[in-house]
């Protein structure tokens, strides 16, 4: 099976967030996929298979469990594509019927996701405990994809957790990850956040695209502004440019292919 191994949201390697991205030419089980998952490793390993035309589907493993939708993934499998093909652009459809439309842009990739609403939650004390969080500004809930979100006062202190993440996986059931974010203090950027998602995925995601199916318009609203440059702040680092455009998001980011090879199935 052709794989290859992409630094999503980043123009440097060994920066931003690995995502496998498999071409199977065989029908493969969700089972063998899972597994396929578990041995890469990375946070995700999508696997696409051509439908028609440029039309593929798309499927997201964590080394835990499949995951409907992953911005990071989308685009590495992107960049294989637009430099494998002769396509300016492609649409994948993801395990639950949702199309995901993405075009060349200059040197970046853009990428058009849904929208989804957030909503009011509790948020256990034991989880802010486990983040290393005294004081939180708001607190959502994204019933879409399983995910709270937290928002603080300081980019430095978002920067400088150190989650629990034993204490923190014990501390919620139910969800797939907790999204922590601040308004920037550089002025390159509007946002600043990090992903910790113990419970479907690895501790911390280097860099992710699919919150900004939510974060986007959360910040877009508070912000008063509809195009934001967004900034991931862990070890790896990540940008992305994001925009809001009714009830779609654009997502804008550079990949680098790593590697090249054989998965031998």
């Amino acid at each position: 099976m052709k794989t290859y191994f992409v630094d999503s949201f980043t123009n440097e390697k060994f920066k931003g967030n690995p995502a496998a991205v498999c071409l199977p030419d065989i029908e493969l089980d969700a089972e063998s996929m899972q597994h396929i998952a578990a041995e890469i490793g990375f946070s995700e390993t999508a696997f696409i298979k051509q439908i028609k035309d440029n039309t593929y589907s798309i499927r997201f493993f964590s080394p835990k469990t499949e995951i409907p939708l992953c911005g990071h993934a989308t685009l590495a499998s992107s960049k294989i594509l637009f430099s494998t093909t002769l396509f300016d652009s492609i649409k994948f459809i993801n395990c639950n019927d949702v199309e995901l439309f993405i075009e060349k842009e200059t040197d970046k990739i853009k990428m058009q996701f849904p929208v989804y609403d957030l909503e009011e939650t509790e948020v256990p004390q034991k989880l802010l405990d486990a983040l290393g969080i005294s004081e939180i500004i708001e607190k959502k809930y994204s019933p879409n994809n399983k995910i709270i979100l937290i928002e603080i006062e300081s980019a430095d202190d978002l920067a400088n957790l150190k989650p629990d993440f034993t204490a923190l996986l014990n501390s919620h059931t139910g969800i797939n990850g907790v999204l922590v974010t601040a308004v920037s203090n550089n002025e390159n950027f509007d946002f600043h956040y990090r992903y910790f998602w113990p419970w479907a995925g690895t501790d911390e995601d280097p860099v992710t695209g699919g919150i900004q199916t939510f974060l986007t318009k959360y910040w877009a609203l508070k912000l008063n502004k509809t195009k934001l440059n967004a900034f991931q702040s862990s070890l790896r680092t990540g940008t992305m440019i994001t925009e809001l455009v009714q009830d779609k998001v654009y997502i804008l980011g550079e990949a680098v292919i790593v590697l090249e090879g054989t998965f031998i199935l």
